[in-house]
């Protein structure tokens, strides 16, 4: 594929002198612009992500489902994939999609946050971020800042909303510099929006835990055996939950164990957090040889993470890590706390196989036109060129995942097989 030369986005933070509380050093992955380029496969991503924006509802299903369109096409492409296998993604992407319908009414700049977490209004949303665009001079990235990161309880303190897709969402807006893909992604943080924004609003929710400070590592292994915890999953015998429902009814232990995360080295940090993403996924797998729907998630958002961390202002980082552990811990929980074990990637034989071999599958195996398989292969990918060094780990985990997935199990306790 014809390589566009990256950018780096100019700083979102309120004001430059932001930069102070940076406190995690990545640098930005490679930013493309598939507004300017040429090539063919760059036009085709560009009218594809278009098509979607103005045809296809960025929620559908009874206004349960995401949009996954924008995350698969541009994983995709930036793993080399032709203008036709983009158009064969897109034909596969439309088989659920829905169009657009009209919401009950407008949004406006007066009244806009007594909208949030209306899923009706996911239109009107988009509407009243187009027209914020064009009164910003047509700078989305203008019009990010504004709307995720301004105010005493800025949008952003609720991004792993609607299982992370909100900031899965804007994280490909940013990678791709899509001012569509952009406002999907406010406006999936607006219509998403509920009740977790509170725990980062309200300091009262930071408050001192009976749990000793722990590592990354340490604190998950607790959680795993925590038998405080085993009502929940015994009472609810596989039966579908309500993240929320599940968060509000396990609030007081969820909270003990999120401040009980010892936050002294963020960088190294994030490391073990992207470590923890690839383990729920790649470290779970069910007797069948299906992976855990939801839990494919705590991955996925650990890269949105990694592309928005070295863009956003630098007083919202840890504020960020710790949502995405907040996330990981409720979605570890609702899925009944799988065993996890910790040496499976380790251990895994590459026979010679490494990450063009992963990165190839996900474009060319019956798999490829699964928006989370390529998804997560990419994610583990881009992990591994950050983290990896002679033990090939995060390599190893794209491998496995790669190699082995035959679908995905949408509860980790029934270890039923579901292939979509």
């Amino acid at each position: 594929m014809f390589q566009l030369a990256s950018l780096r986005l100019p700083f979102l933070g309120r004001n430059h002198l932001d930069d102070k509380n940076r406190v995690i050093g990545l640098k930005s992955v490679d930013i493309h612009d598939i507004e300017t380029s040429s090539d063919k496969s760059t036009r085709t991503l560009k009218h594809l992500i278009k098509a979607n924006h103005v045809n296809n509802s960025i929620l559908f299903h009874d206004l349960e489902f995401h949009n996954h369109a924008p995350h698969i096409l541009g994983s995709a492409w930036i793993l080399g994939a032709t203008s036709d296998h983009l158009k064969d993604v897109y034909e596969s992407e439309l088989e659920d999609l829905e169009p657009w319908t009209d919401s009950p009414g407008e949004v406006s700049l007066h009244d806009w946050r007594d909208f949030l977490g209306k899923k009706e209004y996911a239109r009107a949303f988009v509407d009243f971020f187009e027209d914020e665009l064009a009164r910003n001079g047509y700078d989305w990235k203008a019009l990010v800042n504004q709307y995720m990161f301004q105010g005493s309880k800025p949008l952003f303190n609720g991004i792993i909303s609607g299982l992370a897709h909100p900031l899965i969402h804007l994280g490909y807006g940013f990678e791709l510099s899509s001012r569509e893909v952009a406002i999907e992604g406010l406006t999936m943080a607006a219509t998403c929006y509920n009740d977790i924004h509170k725990y980062l609003d309200d300091p009262a929710y930071t408050r001192p835990t009976p749990i000793p400070k722990s590592s990354t590592r340490e604190l998950f292994k607790k959680f795993a055996t925590d038998d405080r915890l085993d009502a929940f999953v015994e009472a609810r015998q596989g039966e579908e939950v309500d993240l929320m429902m599940l968060i509000q009814k396990n609030e007081s232990l969820l909270l003990d164990y999120w401040n009980a995360w010892d936050l002294t080295d963020p960088t190294g940090q994030f490391h073990e957090c992207q470590e923890i993403g690839a383990n729920l996924l790649v470290g779970t797998v069910s007797k069948t040889r299906t992976y855990d729907f939801f839990l494919v998630h705590t991955l996925t958002s650990s890269h949105a993470c990694r592309i928005l961390l070295p863009l956003i202002p630098g007083s919202f980082q840890v504020p960020l890590l710790r949502q995405w552990l907040f996330l990981c811990l409720s979605a570890y929980l609702m899925q009944g706390r799988p065993p996890l074990d910790w040496g499976l990637i380790g251990k895994y034989e590459l026979e010679g196989r490494d990450l063009e071999w992963a990165h190839k599958r996900a474009l060319d195996s019956e798999k490829s036109k699964d928006a989370h398989y390529v998804k997560g292969i990419r994610a583990l990918g881009v992990a591994a060129k950050d983290w990896d060094d002679q033990a090939r780990w995060f390599e190893k985990a794209a491998v496995k995942f790669a190699a082995e997935f035959h679908g995905w199990n949408f509860d980790a306790n029934t270890q039923t097989q579901h292939v979509q």
